[in-house]
């Protein structure tokens, strides 16, 4: 090839992007606390439904995922109309920034949060306006709310907060809804909203259904342990959910994770069973830290965090060492999943020796 031919342009706003992080594999003698998964296997039914689907594979699924978000819209009472799906809700969201954000436009949300905002808002074009979390890792919800400007076109609030786990409550979420724009869209991001026990805590599905600018992002990956299928949704009223399903990838939900999601659904009560499980191992774990003198937020999600600060990546290989992976942040602290009681004692063992 001559010296002189040039490679294809692409465009200037993916340089520098982040490369999204995804929590580490271990290898098999040791726990994934990395990635905040379910530790349990498919709900009974769902992988016998998935089964038999997989017989039909080799045609396309439903692009409009029509039965699934009839699914969606009676177990939330919505109207159908206001339900869009994606490839989880990290799909969910590059959508809704595909639909509001460019060139020009910005992004708000706290920070540290969810490490796709940035990586999304960058594909966009759009710039990323980042507010730091309070000391006590909240949002800062009255710097957002001053972050904005006539460029603002979306904001990002994760609910519980990840990699935190600290979750806003329902007098501070409404008030700063009352005090953004109605021509700015919030994104009320609630993955991990099943693990919620803090009756002050919000749900963002009530908060929506009277403010047209509100939109709320579900996953099916964290508590209905779908996270291998990648199947999430977004609850929004009519012209941002008709949007989302304009800016969707064609049959980019495909047929066994729409299958396993309906079945995932109707059998809800065992799930939220599962997920009291994980709530009372959170407890028990949170407790047993501060007892060894660790400083803990007070968690709402499947995951506890740990500010660290520069012995982040030392805490981290110290736990591997010992048969669990953890999620580290550079610099900054780890997030580690609340998984089976056997991995938890573990990570007991090695905050207490680290504390040591």
């Amino acid at each position: 090839m001559a010296d002189d031919v040039q490679t294809p342009k692409l465009r200037e706003a993916l340089r520098g992007i982040p490369a999204y992080k995804a929590g580490k594999n271990p290898d098999a003698s040791a726990f994934k606390l990395s990635s905040n998964e379910n530790p349990y296997p498919p709900l009974p039914g769902v992988l016998e439904a998935v089964q038999k689907s997989a017989e039909n594979f080799n045609r396309y699924p439903d692009m409009g995922c029509s039965a699934l978000s009839s699914e969606i819209a009676e177990r939330f009472g919505v109207p159908v109309e206001h339900v869009a799906t994606g490839t989880g809700s990290v799909g969910v969201a590059q959508q809704l920034l595909q639909a509001t954000s460019g060139p020009g436009d910005e992004v708000i949300y706290a920070w540290r949060s969810f490490e796709a905002y940035p990586i999304i808002t960058q594909i966009s074009g759009a710039t990323s306006v980042r507010v730091p979390l309070t000391p006590e890792e909240h949002h800062d919800l009255d710097a957002m709310a001053a972050a904005v400007t006539d460029r603002t076109r979306l904001i990002f609030v994760c609910n519980p907060n990840n990699p935190t786990g600290v979750a806003i409550s329902e007098d501070a979420l409404v008030r700063f809804l009352d005090r953004v724009p109605s021509d700015v869209l919030v994104v009320i991001d609630e993955a991990y909203r099943e693990f919620v026990r803090d009756d002050s805590i919000p749900d963002g599905v009530d908060l929506y259904r009277d403010r047209p600018n509100v939109a709320v992002l579900r996953t099916f990956s964290k508590a209905y342990g779908l996270a291998g299928l990648r199947v999430g949704f977004a609850i929004a009223h009519e012209p941002v959910a008709a949007a989302l399903r304009q800016t969707a990838v064609p049959f980019g939900v495909n047929s066994l994770a729409q299958v396993a999601a309906i079945e995932s659904l109707r059998a809800e009560k065992l799930l939220l069973e599962r997920c009291e499980a994980l709530v009372q191992e959170r407890t028990r774990v949170t407790e047993a830290l501060r007892e060894q003198g660790w400083t803990v937020p007070e968690s709402q999600a499947n995951f506890i965090w740990l500010r660290l600060g520069e012995r982040t990546a030392e805490f981290a290989a110290k736990a591997e060492a010992a048969g669990i992976v953890v999620r580290p942040f550079a610099g900054e602290g780890a997030r580690i999943t609340v998984g089976e009681v056997e991995a938890n004692d573990i990570l007991l063992r090695v905050t207490a020796e680290f504390q040591e």
